[in-house]
């Protein structure tokens, strides 16, 4: 295949399917306006790859409402292995492709990894190219999980390549190349091709002009009128943009066809799916013979085969707006009719809503049904539209502004805040009712708090749901009761930057809710927990919140109680200084979101999970982390504060890095309005200060998180900061009005991590045999919990103390543990402390040996240890969403790097790190 001016974009195809051939993956999205070539490229890419399967679809806008549409005619040739998957992922795809009846949702990771998986075993034997162009135009679901896949993609063999017209938001962070337009030479040498009779040079350059190098356009336009015409510079209509004049050129041509032909054109725009056999049936109900099908091949618009395929996608677009509306519903309406309703209810429901002129409630209620069931194979965006149709078709105003809800609700969970807004903004004009009335404020109060601008204006989240709770009490005391719980979570987020309710107006509203059932449920004794904490009755607020914590940590717990109060409650098990709790609830809460695909709240649960590392001395495991969450917000497609990634770099440096981390990350978390952020930044900043050493910017660091009152959990770990770093000073009083309100939050939870911290603390500001008391306390107590982290750094004080003291031998002993420790740990700045420490008690430090866990990737790691323990591929994948395949490739690097020859030699290969963690 010969295509003018693209040597560049040929070889970098041919480089991508070199990388498969050699066993390696890649992918590429092809981004550049309608007819700059894209498709030419994709179908070179496909005519090259000899020894290659190839899979390839052509998105269309009439299906980009259907869930997972898209992904299951990419699938389709590869269905035959799906036998070869574990059954959760083939049910996974079974459910989404509609050929099981679902159990429950799969979540969206699940569907990813069961495609990821699909890919993997088609291309065992042979490499595998899949091909989707149009890409603008994938369903939501089908666009998420084939992002999700291109990211993944290590050493399966594959090659994705995607071409759209502009940017797709899912595709964010994936390898992308924009096709521009051929150069002058090659326009002129193309254009020749088509206008074969003499032109006048003027006439060319103009048509050059208006084609800019779009290959299409040089093409397509000097065919729009006849050689006279073009002669005298007429045919070009330039008040349309480009796209328009295509579209206007293939119309022209449309426009000499018969009647029967042109409506033959028009079923085959108004169904995508490209079936003949779907298009003749209802070509037959309008009564189109035949012999339409000649006029349109002769036409160069439309060729049918087994399958229907346009000359150009702006063919379908022109073609399906220009006709009448009256026209447009005959279509749909025919090919709704010959449409399987037990084979494909969704479709013809679809046909039948965009048929209609008027309200049906029995269209309206079929689409009702198609939503249930797009939510059950996971596609909310398609549930959401499927719904916004059923309300325009809805008749009765109640019933309607119910359908309305529900809508944005949907559109809510897919991530279309701006779409759900406009929705619920229709609801709220219906007639009004105090049950609807309090659920749209719900809803726009949890809108609000998803759009992390819970401190603006009118949509102030805090004050939204606390309006709702009220609300909603004398009708449905437990709804309100959970509402109450939604408001305290986004008091806590917002903190410091609340400009409405805060946490003890919304604990004082909490107190008068009743509870209407015993035994109470667990949301209901975190509510009167938190209730009471910030009333400051703290003599009933301990026992509350420690039957909470361990309500959220029995495993009959429903997995949705631990997604929607997650944060909650591990802010509850914080408050109790039980690190214990505070690892079971993280640990939880991140499965549950991993397991349910609840990709809003994986970050967030990723970033405790990472601190919880952090705690406990185990640096690279955050680390790893810190990678999975990046990956999970890329498929999101959102911008978030770095809250893990700078916990990680505050520990373990280098020190400029972790500090321009910090200031952004404090920087967006003002933006977004997340006070709490700016807190745990500020701590961090604390925490990467006294680590160097430079006690001045951590005492300021650390003032400023613990200035506001109403936060605790972060704000209280910077206290010991605080402490630290004033003592270093010689700021004796600082540091003992620190050590007095650490003591005061510390106390009820009675924790050996909070009592450990509060003796360290009391003993950098005490003297002689007490200092040393304290110091031995806090050592013992931090050792009895997860603290690993702090104990080190406990050492390091002590150490420091004693060699002040001139009791040199003892010091060196406390300081070389530190040191030790907080190396194979991976806390540099510590580490360095310490070192320097030992240094000058005249100590000769030697390089610690790097642990051999060094020489692994993060990933290469977490795949180690779960070899270790006895875990198959197939199981390692499913829990780091990879292949099995790219999990054998790491094993076999991971064995390689090691120095053994099997799986049996990672106990003894592993570090003892490793085999702890």
């Amino acid at each position: 295949m010969e295509l003018r001016g693209r040597s560049v974009e040929l070889a970098a195809l041919d480089g991508l399917l070199a990388t498969a051939r050699g066993g390696g993956s890649a992918g590429l999205v092809l981004l550049g306006e309608a007819g700059v070539g894209k498709t030419s490229l994709l179908s070179y890419a496909v005519t090259t790859a000899a020894g290659f399967r190839v899979s390839q679809v052509a998105a269309a806008e009439p299906e980009s409402e259907l869930p997972f549409a898209d992904l299951h005619a990419l699938c389709r040739p590869m269905l035959k292995h799906l036998d070869r998957l574990p059954p959760p992922q083939r049910d996974a795809l079974a459910t989404v492709f509609g050929t099981a009846a679902p159990a429950s949702a799969p979540n969206l990771f699940l569907v990813g990894l069961a495609t990821l998986s699909l890919f993997a075993e088609s291309a065992a034997r042979k490499p595998l190219l899949c091909v989707v162009d149009d890409a603008q135009w994938l369903d939501q679901a089908s666009a998420q999980v084939l992002a999700f896949v291109t990211r993944r993609l290590q050493a399966e063999s594959v090659v994705m390549l995607f071409a759209a017209r502009e940017p797709v938001r899912e595709f964010d962070g994936l390898p992308a190349r924009t096709v521009e337009g051929l150069d002058d030479f090659d326009s002129r040498a193309l254009l020749n091709t088509v206008v074969r009779w003499p032109l006048d040079e003027r006439v060319r350059d103009a048509i050059l002009a208006e084609a800019r190098g779009n290959p299409l356009a040089l093409l397509e336009l000097p065919l729009a009128g006849a050689p006279g015409t073009l002669a005298g510079g007429f045919g070009l209509p330039a008040a349309l943009p480009l796209a328009g004049r295509l579209e206007e050129s293939f119309l022209a041509r449309s426009r000499s066809l018969s009647a029967g032909a042109r409506r033959l054109l028009l079923i085959a725009a108004a169904d995508p799916v490209g079936d003949s056999a779907l298009m003749w049936r209802a070509a037959r109900r309008l009564g189109i013979a035949r012999d339409a099908a000649d006029e349109v091949r002769t036409a160069g618009l439309l060729t049918i085969g087994a399958t229907v395929r346009f000359r150009h996608t702006l063919v379908r677009s022109a073609v399906y707006r220009a006709a009448p509306d009256a026209d447009r519903r005959a279509a749909h309406h025919a090919l709704a009719r010959v449409t399987d309703e037990r084979a494909d209810p969704d479709r013809r429901a679809w046909h039948l809503a965009q048929a209609a002129d008027a309200p049906d409630e029995s269209v309206a209620a079929a689409l009702v049904a198609s939503a249930g069931r797009a939510r059950y194979r996971g596609g909310l965006a398609a549930a959401a539209a499927f719904l916004e149709r059923a309300a325009a078709l809805t008749a009765d105003p109640a019933l309607r502004a119910d359908r309305e809800l529900a809508a944005a609700r949907a559109l809510h969970h897919s991530g279309a805040l701006d779409r759900a807004a406009a929705t619920l903004r229709r609801a709220a004009t219906r007639p009004a009712g105090d049950r609807r009335t309090a659920l749209i404020g719900l809803l726009r109060g949890q809108m609000a708090f998803s759009a992390r601008r819970p401190h603006t204006g009118p949509e102030d989240a805090t004050a939204l749901l606390l309006d709702t709770a009220r609300r909603l009490a004398p009708w449905n005391a437990a709804l309100a009761r959970e509402t109450y719980l939604d408001a305290f979570a986004s008091a806590m987020l917002v903190g410091r930057l609340a400009t409405g309710p805060g946490l003890a107006e919304v604990a004082r509203a909490a107190l008068g809710a009743p509870c209407p059932q015993e035994p109470a449920r667990p949301q209901d004794l975190l509510l009167d927990g938190l209730a009471r904490h910030f009333t400051g009755d703290h003599e009933r607020d301990v026992p509350l919140l420690r039957r909470a914590v361990s309500a959220f940590r029995d495993p009959r717990l429903p997995p949705e109680s631990t997604i929607r109060w997650g944060f909650p409650v591990r802010h509850a098990a914080n408050v109790l200084w039980d690190d214990d709790a505070w690892h079971g609830l993280s640990e939880r809460h991140a499965g549950v979101a991993r397991e349910l695909g609840a990709l809003a709240v994986l970050p967030v649960a990723l970033n405790q999970r990472i601190a919880v590392h952090l705690h406990a001395g185990e640096m690279r495991d955050a680390a790893a982390l810190v990678d999975e969450a990046r990956e999970v917000a890329e498929v999101l497609g959102v911008q978030r504060p770095g809250y893990g990634e700078a916990a990680v770099a505050a520990w373990c440096g280098p020190a400029g890095e972790a500090s321009k981390l910090i200031a952004d990350s404090t920087e967006l978390a003002e933006a977004l309005g997340e006070g709490v952020g700016v807190t745990w930044f500020q701590y961090l900043a604390a925490v990467l200060h006294n680590g160097s050493g430079r006690f001045r910017p951590a005492l300021v660091a650390a003032e400023r998180a613990v200035a506001y009152t109403g936060e605790l959990g972060f704000a209280s770990w910077a206290l010991p900061e605080l402490v630290e770093a004033a003592a270093a000073l010689g700021d004796r009083n600082r540091a003992a009005e620190a050590v007095s309100r650490l003591e005061r939050i510390v106390a009820p939870g009675g924790s050996d991590w909070g009592l450990g911290v509060v003796a360290r603390s009391r003993a950098l500001i005490a003297n002689g045999n007490e200092a040393d008391r304290l110091f031995r306390e806090a050592v013992d107590r931090l050792g009895r919990c997860r603290a690993s982290a702090m104990r080190a750094r406990t050492r390091l004080v002590y150490g420091e103390w004693l060699r002040r003291a001139e009791r040199d031998a003892e010091a060196r002993a406390e300081l070389r543990a530190a040191y030790e420790s907080l190396s194979r740990m991976g806390a540099e700045g510590f580490a360095a402390r310490a070192r320097d420490e030992l240094l000058v008690s005249g100590e000769v430090v030697r390089p610690q040996d790097r642990p051999m866990s060094t020489e692994l990737t993060p990933q290469e790691l977490r795949i180690a240890r779960r070899a270790r323990d006895g875990r198959s591929n197939a199981e390692i994948g499913a829990e780091l969403f990879l292949s099995a395949r790219t999990v054998e490739w790491h094993i076999r690097r991971i064995l390689a790097k090691l120095g053994i020859t099997s799986r049996r030699g990672l106990p003894g290969a592993l570090p003892e790190a490793a085999l702890e963690a």
